[in-house]
């Protein structure tokens, strides 16, 4: 089985895009709102190394390990980050979703809960994984919050694992949805975008 990329993923909030370089000055905009790459504990490109960035991520989709896309808003139009599906195991079929920024206003508008909504549909109902993973720092609290508001349990710490950039090693933390915990996971996640859809928008779909 092979795992080919989805194209086009279009929600309520977000569209996510396959990722070119194309989309290399807005993400450069994007990635300046909040200086994402000053955080320590996280892999975020700055606006000068944005299109190695673009670049490293495309030839690992070459490569069959990566599908990149590039994240935009429905309201404004305008692209507010990248995601991935990673780590690709074809064979069972499991992947990670990951390699995930947003620009600092982007935050709690309810775009990041529905591109995860968009990877775990597209992962479950037409991949038929029987498991999603997500990785992050054990520092990088944040990111640990939002894993775990998903529904995602976490499976355990890979002490010493990763050599950063900033020379240390990371601790990194393992959370991953099955196939059974995604309906529950997907009615939460489609509850939460709900509260920032306008009119007839805002109400959770059921079944």
């Amino acid at each position: 089985m092979e795992l080919d990329h989805p194209g086009t993923l279009r929600g309520r909030l977000v569209t996510l895009e396959p990722l070119s370089l194309e989309h290399h000055d807005e993400l450069v905009d994007a990635v300046r709102d909040g200086e994402l790459w000053r955080l320590w504990y996280t892999r975020i490109p700055d606006p000068e190394g944005m299109d190695a960035e673009i670049r490293r991520r495309l030839a690992l989709q070459d490569q069959g390990s990566m599908l990149p896309f590039a994240v935009r808003r429905a309201d404004t139009g305008r692209a507010i980050g990248m995601t991935t599906f990673m780590n690709i195991d074809a064979a069972t079929p499991r992947v990670e979703i990951g390699s995930t920024w947003n620009a600092a206003s982007a935050q709690g508008t309810g775009t990041n809960a529905e591109s995860k909504l968009l990877l775990l549909g597209h992962a479950f109902d037409v991949w038929d994984c029987p498991a999603v993973e997500f990785r992050t720092d054990f520092h990088n609290h944040q990111s640990r919050e939002a894993i775990a508001r998903l529904g995602a349990k976490q499976d355990g710490i890979l002490r010493a694992h990763l050599r950063q950039a900033a020379g240390y090693l990371r601790d990194t933390v393992v959370f991953s949805i099955t196939q059974p915990e995604w309906p529950g996971v997907r009615l939460g996640l489609e509850h939460r975008i709900s509260r920032h859809l306008p009119g007839d928008w805002a109400s959770p779909r059921l079944g």
